[in-house]
């Protein structure tokens, strides 16, 4: 058996020999070590005895100056925050707005900011009463001392509010919040049944089909069996749109003589009116049935002039009339793949297609957009459609059939959100719906926050007003600023194929025979002119971000909110109000529309 080699005993041994050596410096930046046996150097020293007094002084110094650069970091951010915020008030006041608009605006506002002093002053009572510590809720019960044991007019003030936020502010608010959770519950309940709708939709492959072949025909031109289509684009100052939106229209792959064009322009701007006159006359020349009209007295909106439109005596002869906004470019086939539904099928009154964005990568707020109606098109409506055959329509890419329309009662001036409107009416008489969700027509979302809001406004407000008005009907049918319509700015942006595709087959067009119609020759130059002088002497517009004081408003007072839920120790509240409180900052000082690739 091999010897055992452990020198472990004899290594532990405490075997110190010689004197210890002192090592001793004269200079003071230095500290001074004693060496008194072979594992001192092992051992741990005191972080007292490394260091002497220069030492903790530069230490202290050092931090000091990183705390001096945090805090001047802080208030050079802080000094910027309120520049900018100054510099848009500025430029904010050169925007001209209606008197009306502008007084409820600055009610609001008022409002707003009452509740931001307020709260603001509660915040710092509060912190002064933290600090002295008259807080008591470190314990599970909450302990009001009586008069008998208060000291100090601010310690009764503190204890009185306290009395008075648990007596009335706290009963209203949990049963708001009751309520909100309720409303939680039942949004959660139909967002899953609609889920559970799209899957089995897409389990089944549940679509609507076109059977046969619709159009055959033993006519020698072929267009016996295409029934008379009318096409309406309601447009107003729609400068960067008009353009591509009619040419997209005028190239529908549909008989000529069975298809006509309505170009139903509300501008009041004479520059415009000028430019889409001569963007039809442009057209007509090249063998399209279209006509250009223009109101003379603007009411109703949008829908006033969809019934102005529905009201001319050749409406008669058309069976089906679709639907375009100006910024909507549908492509050659949509009335083939949408009109032969309606065959065999007289109780169906609307098709609806889908919108598909060009612009949906812009920035984030484009991003978000497409989302959320990606979920309203593939989800919402498709099983609506699919299962009730009812579903809102988006008042545009859709084709109605006309007598479904004059059954309902036509378009209606009550309500800026018309096609709402004309949809529930046409569902209370029995009118079926159809969602395609393959087909789908290029249009854009907004891309700055300004033009996002003015569009939810108008999308969230009209409903409210619609349900009071369809309520009466609602209930007695056999069925289970919203008064203000402000245009949607475009950017009249488009895919480069299709860019590229409509090039190609505006090349081929102009290779065809001409033909005068409605306009000529010497007048149609002159409107060319025209156009050329106005797109040379456009200068380009600067995107210069506003300030928008509601929202930053609502965003301070949310961060008031989230600091006095930090003062109690409310973790989850205090993430969830500074996230909001960002959020509304950043809203406010229109940096979500920004670039943010």
């Amino acid at each position: 058996m091999a010897p055992r080699l452990d020198f472990s005993n004899w290594w532990g041994k405490d075997t110190r020999k010689g004197t210890p050596v002192v090592v001793t410096m004269e200079n003071p930046n230095f500290s001074v070590v004693e060496i008194d046996g072979p594992d001192a150097a092992f051992r741990p020293v005191e972080k007292s005895r490394g260091k002497n007094a220069k030492q903790v002084t530069w230490v202290l110094l050092l931090k000091a100056n990183r705390a001096i650069g945090c805090v001047s970091w802080l208030a050079t951010a802080l000094w910027a925050l309120l520049g900018a915020i100054k510099r848009r008030l500025i430029h904010r006041q050169g925007v001209t707005l209606a008197s009306e608009k502008l007084g409820k605006g600055k009610l609001l506002f008022r409002i707003i900011r009452a509740f931001l002093v307020t709260a603001l002053a509660i915040l710092a009572f509060e912190v002064f009463a933290y600090f002295q510590g008259w807080h008591y809720f470190k314990n599970p019960s909450l302990h009001i001392p009586r008069t008998s044991e208060l000291r100090g007019f601010f310690h009764m003030a503190y204890v009185a509010w306290l009395t008075f936020r648990a007596d009335y502010i706290a009963p209203p608010i949990q049963a708001l919040s009751n309520f909100c959770v309720v409303l939680f519950l039942i949004q959660s309940v139909d967002r899953m049944i609609l889920c559970l709708g799209c899957l089995w939709i897409k389990y089944k492959k549940i679509k609507p089909r076109i059977e046969g072949d619709p159009f055959k025909s033993d006519d020698v031109e072929g267009s016996g069996n295409y029934p008379m289509v009318l096409v309406q684009i309601p447009m107003c100052n729609e400068r960067e749109v008009y353009e591509q939106s009619i040419s997209a229209v005028c190239q529908l792959d549909w008989p000529k003589d069975r298809l006509l064009v309505q170009v139903l322009d509300d501008s009041d701007d004479e520059t415009i009116q000028w430019l889409i006159e001569a963007e039809v006359a442009k057209w007509s020349q090249r063998g399209i049935n279209i006509i250009y009209r223009h109101r003379l007295v603007r009411t109703g909106y949008k829908a006033g002039n969809l019934k102005s439109a529905m009201s001319c005596d050749y409406v008669m002869s058309y069976e089906f009339v679709a639907i375009f906004d100006a910024d909507f470019q549908p492509n050659p086939d949509f009335l083939k793949l949408t009109v032969p539904h309606f065959k065999g099928n007289p109780e169906l009154g609307l098709v609806q297609a889908r919108w598909a964005f060009v612009n949906k990568d812009e920035n984030l707020l484009t991003r978000l957009q497409n989302i959320n109606l990606c979920f309203h098109f593939e989800v919402e409506q498709q099983v609506n459609g699919v299962f009730i055959n009812f579903f809102g329509f988006n008042g545009t890419a859709g084709v109605w059939r006309i007598k479904a329309l004059e059954e309902s009662g036509g378009w209606l001036e009550r309500t800026t959100v018309e096609d709402m409107d004309i949809a529930i009416r046409a569902h209370l008489n029995g009118w079926k719906f159809i969602f395609l969700n393959d087909v789908k027509a290029l249009c854009e979302v907004p891309e700055s926050y300004e033009a996002y809001r003015k569009q939810q406004h108008r999308w969230h407000s009209g409903p409210m007003q619609l349900f009071r008005l369809c309520l009466p009907a609602i209930i007695t049918s056999k069925l289970g600023s919203s008064y203000e319509w402000v245009v949607t700015k475009k950017a009249g942006r488009s895919s480069e194929s299709d860019l590229l595709a409509a090039a190609e087959r505006e090349s081929r067009t102009i290779n065809q025979p001409q033909f005068s119609r409605g306009a000529s020759e010497s007048e149609l130059c002159e409107l060319n002119q025209i156009k050329e002088q106005k797109e040379a002497s456009r200068d380009p517009v600067k995107k210069i971000n506003k300030i928008y004081r509601k929202e930053l408003a609502l965003a301070f007072l949310l961060l008031t909110a989230s600091v006095r839920s930090l003062l109690s120790a409310q973790g989850v509240h205090f993430y969830f109000l500074l996230f909001q409180g960002v959020t509304f900052l950043l809203v406010g000082l229109d940096l979500i529309g920004e670039q943010m690739s």
